[in-house]
């Protein structure tokens, strides 16, 4: 079951206060808003609860979450299928501008330091990067890693998706990921957040640390 946006009388004012041309645009047919779905598509048997972030799976699919060991903080929301995976992170961003143009500069920085390359192109979420950048595997053979991260700017949100192995590269292996962090909805709240402060995610009930499961 896909999202169906609510009607536009219904859409919260801050919804069109980016500065971004366009922003509400990308978002036509997700990620959403939690303020843009019906409370019941919310709680539908198939969407997993994760806080700030409410994920639907595809048959097949497993999820896992990075989960700070230290501080039991689950940092990220990872989405595998086959060989690929789709990491999803959400952040808290201003009422009236994105920050994904200013974050995506960053992270090419960051990909340049670290010896690889990164290179805007056009996706179906808007600008995103795809970068290549060196990798150690647990042997210590260095190889070339190719991953896509997207970015798209909400309602005093920002979610990041990053594309992982076969997917990263072939088309048809992208469509699923695609799919997933469209039906993605981000669950901001009210509560006042410092810019680029990562919005919680919590384990889903019965859920253990770090380990996979099917969706």
């Amino acid at each position: 079951m896909i999202f169906r946006r609510k009607g536009k009388n219904d859409e919260p004012e801050t919804s069109e206060t980016l500065e971004e041309a366009g922003a509400a645009d990308v978002r036509a047919e997700g990620p959403y808003d939690s303020s843009e779905v019906d409370a019941a598509e919310l709680e539908a048997e198939d969407r997993i609860d994760l806080g700030a972030l409410v994920v639907t799976g595809r048959p097949g699919m497993e999820l896992g979450l990075q989960v700070d060991e230290q501080s039991g903080v689950v940092q990220a929301v990872l989405l595998m299928l086959d060989d690929s995976a789709l990491e999803l992170r959400a952040f808290a961003a201003p009422k009236t501008t994105g920050i994904w143009n200013e974050v995506r500069q960053e992270i090419a920085a960051e990909a340049a330091r670290m010896g690889g390359t990164a290179t805007e192109t056009d996706g179906p979420f808007g600008t995103e990067l795809v970068l290549v950048v060196p990798v150690e595997d647990p042997e210590g053979q260095v190889f070339s890693q190719t991953s896509r991260v997207i970015g798209v700017d909400g309602p005093r949100w920002l979610l990041r998706g990053t594309v992982l192995g076969r997917a990263a590269v072939e088309p048809d292996a992208a469509e699923p990921m695609e799919a997933t962090l469209r039906n993605v909805v981000v669950v901001r709240g009210n509560e006042p957040m410092a810019v680029r402060e990562s919005l919680p995610l919590q384990l889903p009930p019965g859920a253990e640390p770090n380990a996979p499961e099917e969706v």
